[in-house]
């Protein structure tokens, strides 16, 4: 898979659990893809300070995105 590939099927893993965020008041970005392994993300509104968002992070948005692109390594939520 190339590179890009890679960003297009990650972007349609965040598609498809993008609505469930959603619903309760949190988004979700992309950021980078490092090394076709690493997907950098940037969660937004209520996923912010959801004392729950790290296991949203992995049991949610790592599963959908190995789903669609199973060599990637790792999701990290970066926060600014």
């Amino acid at each position: 898979m190339t590179s890009e590939e890679i960003k297009i099927n990650v972007e349609k893993a965040l598609a498809e659990i993008r609505p469930f965020l959603q619903s309760d008041g949190g988004d979700i970005s992309l950021i980078s893809i490092e090394d076709d392994r690493l997907v950098n993300v940037q969660l937004q509104g209520a996923c912010v300070g959801c004392h729950v968002n790290q296991m949203t992070l992995k049991s949610g948005v790592e599963m959908t995105i190995k789903k669609y692109v199973p060599q990637i390594e790792k999701v990290v939520n970066i926060e600014y």
